[in-house]
């Protein structure tokens, strides 16, 4: 058996537990006086319970037997009205309606021939049902100012009881405090009141316990007014006289009269002491409470309730002494003392204890109580008054009796009862005299168990008398353990300190005593210890993120099932996955937190505890945040260009401050924005800072640590400078012209921060570059000046200088800028148009003279528009294009230019004005070339050795037309591919192709190209597969004249009927049949005819990696042309020309070999001969 033991993780608690286990414990198999281990207590027979069982149970060695007392008169357990339990004392008493007359005080005796055991007075209570007597209440007629009691005078019944006065409708009757309900339930009126009267007035009994309330009778009220009694005068007058003839001194009603000016009251230790007090009087008296010659208690127990009532809760002898309640009006005041008494039932001050002694050994029994009064101490031997039956040698005190040389017949059980006016205790001490060969209880070959470094317990637990010495030794060795290492406990547990793998292995426990010796064997083993390992260790985590901890364990394998793994914060212990806050989740041995903020830092642990050892791991997260603001802000050393700032640093949490960012605030154009100023290191908290003339400055400033910037501090105070002249001119001088001549001079103003002061204007000078003449000025207050020249594009020195009130801003620069241009007057020359192929030519054409550009020249600009196609000589409606060609240059190439048509070109100049007049037309045509792709290619017809093919023609032919050349090739579903077969149709005109000689149930690639004069074009690509050998063949003759079809269709027509019939009769007779039936009964016959025939598939996009080698689709084929798109030549990437524009290349170089150009959706790959 493995023994969870205790080590450093475990209580001491735990510890003493197991060295404290009485070696006096006698075992049952030994001869022993009865012990009393069970018995009941206080019993009330509740109405609704089944029955009422009456405990009392006990050991001994012979088996003990039971009688009882009633009333201390004897029992009769045989009274058939109860149910007696086997081999205990312990009887029922069933709930058949006769149970009071078992209502009594009983005591449980356990005999045997050694002696008597006597159990604590049981006390069996039969509640009466509580009623309130029948009885006719008279009405009460009082005066309005009178004082008067309501009785309750409730019924007797189980405590405890509480008290309600209601009216007929079961509402509350609020109390004020004119009235007051005493303990008894009585209503007491210091003086009564015309709204008091009423016919309702009820008084509600509940008892609880007993799961009842009672009600008495209605009690009927009538207070009569005094209004009236001068009729003559007002209402008010009449009141008030009427309460005059009231007005009266208190008097109290509580206590009553009879208990004169003081009265003594006993209360109980521990219990609620409440004394009351309430007192008659117009006006209605007040009440106060002192203790005479001290304060009154002071805290929470102590209570007063309006004024009438004062409760003192868990009395004690403190408590004592004289309190006074005094109630007063006006008219005078009334006071009673209550001496209080507190006194307390018997309590056990040294309880007699047990014990067992061997022949001719001596011995005492003690026995005290307290209480108040004292309470009186009397003995008792096997239940019997020890003056009776005296045992030689014993000499008996009022609190103690000493033994003498003992005996075995000295066995016996005494009794100790200590007794006075509020109850009565009893104790029963076993005085055994036995001699007896040592009896180890522990039982033989145990198995312990602990781990390396802790302490092992190996148990010992015996009963022996004499006394006995305890021996351990290590098995089959004949010595003790001796070292500091080992320690054997008084209950002969062996302790072993600070375990090691060698500890492990048998040990023998000798107990030894006068009548003889026993011994047993204890089995240790050894483990390993436990060991944690949390990451990240001491992780440094920012606020609102999200922290995982890991708690990594090693355990000995014996150990690992019974490993529990928790984690706490501070000590707290989080449960696993049944934290309030969801943002906490425990899996195991993982502890996440999400959105984690500054609560969340602290010592996080995680605990292993297994059946032999615990340990934990500690880390510390630290939560970084964001700093708290600066505070504090101080200006000093205000300058007219300088301010010293200093603040104090907010908390940084956990995280170094980096540094501070001071902003500011006095923007006269944009108030209330705050901009930054300058920065300063994070271990400085001053700074002095540049400022500029005529701001009403405000700072504030920003902490920046790792984690981000805090809020901003609150601002400081105003700080404003003084007014100056500029101390800049403004910037990026430039013109803005879009007339010829004119010239708008435009610059970035001087933001509000650098006017320096009020009245800004700007002074613009201007004259022609070079000239000798003086300069033109104007002043502005805006940012934009218009001045017109005498030339187009000519070239002007502009200054521009700030001024403002306090003066002029330092010595502007000069810079260059130039009138408006104007439209380039002369159109360029066209020399030449050369063909590249039939989509791209090349322009070459003369550069305007400078003097007509009038302005900086941008470029030069090619249109071009289609005027008839070659091909059927149609006419097209002018749809000009147009190319520009950047900076200085006489040629560029135009693309994308269709085949085989005649087209128009011009080439105009243009600048930063536009475009200047066009050149005269330039006529030129392109040649053929090769046509598009076909736009379809389908397979209409096929056996099982012939197909026919259908085709579209191209969607641009780029020239006459000389034919097509279909080429096939075998494919199947594998790598390998048949050999190119090919076909020239020469008749254009021809749309459709029927093939012969083609292989049965194979699959084919068709491929098809359009040809002209230049070559053919681009292929598009189809597959198919012929029909089996004469399964299939004529399958795609007339079937309708088929035998098989006929029969097919005959089938399904009477099928369908058949069906219908069904559908019919089911309906008639309100049956119902599922979808899935009809489908099945109703096959598709296309879909099923679709699973029956084995057509191949057909895709136009299927474009399967062959093996085999390449070949040119076309013995003759011409290099295939380009149609590229306008980007490639016009304004942008000119990476294909050379700086004069002439193409770098060849453009229409041939297409790598066996290269195939695919376009759309019926694209195919190149065919290849295997």
């Amino acid at each position: 058996m493995g023994l969870p033991l205790s080590g450093r993780g475990l209580s001491l608690s735990l510890i003493l537990l197991l060295l404290k286990l009485s070696t006096a414990e006698i075992p049952l198999s030994v001869q022993q006086v009865p012990t009393i281990i069970k018995q009941s207590y206080m019993q009330v027979a509740f109405p609704f319970d089944e029955y009422f069982q009456i405990e009392c149970e006990a050991k001994g060695n012979p088996e003990p037997k039971f009688s009882w007392t009633k009333d201390d008169k004897p029992f009769d357990l045989s009274d058939p009205r109860i149910i007696v339990s086997n081999n205990s004392g312990t009887f029922k008493i069933p709930n058949e309606g006769h149970i009071s007359h078992f209502q009594g005080k009983y005591r449980c005796f356990a005999s045997n021939r050694l002696g008597t055991a006597v159990s604590e007075e049981i006390e069996f209570i039969v509640p009466g049902v509580p009623k309130f007597p029948k009885e006719k209440i008279e009405p009460m007629d009082v005066e309005e100012g009178d004082s008067i009691v309501l009785p309750c005078n409730p019924p007797k019944g189980l405590p405890p009881l509480h008290i309600y006065w209601m009216n007929i409708e079961l509402e509350h009757i609020t109390q004020n405090e004119r009235m007051y309900m005493s303990q008894k339930g009585d209503l007491y009126f210091a003086n009564v009141e015309e709204k008091d009267s009423r016919n309702d007035y009820c008084c509600f009994a509940a008892f609880p316990k007993l799961r009842t309330i009672v009600q008495k009778m209605p009690m009927k009220l009538t207070v009569n007014s005094l209004k009236h009694a001068n009729g003559s005068s007002s209402s008010t007058e009449n009141s008030t006289h009427a309460n005059s003839i009231k007005q009266r001194k208190p008097k109290l009603l509580l206590p009553p009269a009879q208990s004169g000016s003081s009265s003594s009251m006993t209360f109980l230790k521990g219990d609620t002491l409440l004394l009351e007090c309430f007192a008659e009087g117009l006006p209605t008296p007040k009440v106060k409470w002192a203790k005479l010659g001290s304060e009154l208690p002071a805290g929470n127990e102590t209570e007063v309730t309006e004024k009438n009532m004062m409760k003192i809760e868990n009395i004690s002898y403190q408590d004592e002494g004289h309190y006074r309640c005094t109630a007063n009006n006006l008219l005078g005041k009334a006071s009673h003392d209550f001496h209080v008494i507190v006194e307390e039932p018997p309590s056990w001050k040294k309880k007699p204890q047990s014990a067992v002694y061997s022949t001719g050994s001596n011995g005492i029994l003690l026995c005290e109580a307290e209480g108040s009064p004292q309470p009186t101490i009397k003995w008792r031997v096997n239940g019997l008054p020890i003056e009776n039956h005296p045992f030689p040698g014993d000499v008996l005190f009022p609190r103690e009796i000493s033994f003498t040389n003992l005996q075995p017949n000295h066995t016996a059980v005494y009794q100790c009862e200590a007794s006075n006016i509020h109850g009565t205790i009893l104790a029963n001490a076993n005085i055994d005299v036995i001699d007896v060969v040592p009896l180890i209880k522990t039982k033989n070959e145990e198995n312990y168990a602990t781990v390396v470094g802790y302490s092992a317990f190996l148990h010992c637990e015996y009963f022996a008398s004499p006394k006995a010495t305890v021996i351990w030794e290590v098995a089959d060795e004949a010595h003790p353990l001796e070292g500091t290492r080992y320690h054997t406990h008084e209950n002969g547990t062996l302790e072993i300190h600070r375990t090691t793998e060698e500890d492990a292995g048998s040990y023998s426990c000798w107990v030894d005593n006068a009548m003889g010796k026993a011994v047993i064997t204890a089995n240790l083993d050894i483990r390993n210890a436990t060991k944690l390992r949390i990451s990240p260790k001491n992780p440094r985590i920012h606020k609102s993120h999200v922290l995982e901890l890991h708690c990594e364990s090693q355990c000995d394998s014996h150990l690992q099932p019974s490993l529990k793994l928790s984690w706490s914060k501070d000590g707290e212990v989080f449960e696993i996955n049944g934290t309030e806050d969801s943002r906490i989740v425990i899996d195991g041995a993982n502890l996440t937190i999400y959105n984690i903020s500054a609560e969340d830092q602290g010592i996080y642990s995680c605990s292993a505890q297994t059946t032999l050892d615990s340990t934990s791991e500690e880390t510390q997260v630290t939560v970084l945040g964001v700093p708290d603001p600066p505070g504090n802000l101080l200006l000093s050393e205000r300058q007219n260009r300088s301010v010293r700032l200093s603040w104090e640093a907010g908390n940084d949490h956990n995280s170094n401050i980096r540094e501070y960012i001071v902003e500011f605030e006095g923007n006269r154009e944009e108030p209330g924005k705050w901009e930054e100023l300058t920065r300063v290191q994070g271990d400085e908290t001053e700074v002095v800072l540049p400022l500029a003339p005529y701001v009403n400055y405000q700072f504030r400033v920003i902490a920046v640590n790792e984690v981000g910037r805090s809020h901003a501090s609150q601002p400081s105070d105003h700080h404003e400078t003084p007014p100056a002249a500029p101390d800049k001119n403004p910037q990026n001088i430039r013109v803005q012209a879009s007339q010829p001549k004119e010239m708008i001079i435009k610059w970035e103003p001087l933001k509000s921060m650098e006017q320096n002061g009020p009245g800004l204007e700007y002074r613009v000078s201007w004259k022609p570059q070079g000239a000798p003449e003086e300069w033109e000025e104007e002043t502005v207050t805006n940012h934009t000046l218009r001045v017109m020249t005498p030339s187009v594009y000519a070239p002007y020195d502009v200054q521009v200088q700030a001024i403002n009130q306090l003066g002029s801003g330092p010595e502007p620069q000069s810079v260059t800028l130039y009138s408006g241009e104007d439209y380039p007057s002369t159109a360029p020359v066209i020399h030449r148009v050369d063909i590249m192929n039939s989509t791209l030519v090349k322009v070459t054409w003369s550069s305007i003279p400078k003097e007509t550009v009038h302005g900086l020249l941008r470029g030069y600009q090619i249109n071009w528009w289609k005027t008839k196609s070659l091909l059927d000589g149609r006419t097209h409606p002018k749809e000009v294009n147009i190319l520009r060609f950047s900076g200085q240059r006489n040629s560029g190439m135009v693309p994308s230019l269709d085949a085989f048509s005649e087209f128009h070109l011009t080439v105009l100049a243009y600048n930063s004005k536009g475009a200047g007049p066009e050149s005269e037309p330039y006529i030129f045509q392109t040649p053929e070339g090769v046509p598009e792709q076909p736009s379809f290619l389908k397979v209409i017809k096929i056996d099982k050795d012939t197909a026919t093919l259908s085709w579209g023609l191209p969607k641009k032919l780029n020239g006459n037309l000389t034919g097509y050349l279909l080429q096939y090739q075998i494919i199947n579903d594998t790598y390998e591919i048949g050999e190119l077969n090919e076909v020239n149709v020469t008749t254009p005109s021809k749309s459709s192709w029927h093939l012969s000689n083609l292989n049965a149930t194979t699959k084919y690639k068709f491929y098809l190209r359009a040809c002209t004069s230049k070559g053919c074009g681009k292929p598009i690509s189809e597959e198919s597969a012929t029909l089996g050998e004469g399964k299939y063949a004529g399958l795609y003759d007339d079937i309708s004249t088929q035998g098989w079809f006929i029969g097919l269709m005959c089938a399904i027509a009477l099928l369908t009927l058949v069906l219908l019939t069904v559908c019919f009769v089911k309906r008639n007779r309100g049956g119902k049949y599922s979808v899935k039936e009809k489908e099945d009964l109703h096959p598709d016959p296309e879909v099923q005819s679709a699973k029956d025939e084995t057509f191949g598939e057909y895709s136009d996009s299927d474009e399967k990696p062959l093996k085999g080698s390449l070949r040119s689709l076309n013995r003759n084929m011409q290099p295939t042309e380009s149609a590229d798109s306008l980007v490639a030549y016009g304004e942008g990437d000119h990476s294909i020309f050379n700086e004069d524009g002439s193409f770098i290349g060849a453009y229409t170089g041939a297409k790598e070999k066996g290269s195939v150009e695919s376009n759309g959706s019926s694209t195919a790959t190149f065919p290849l001969r295997a």
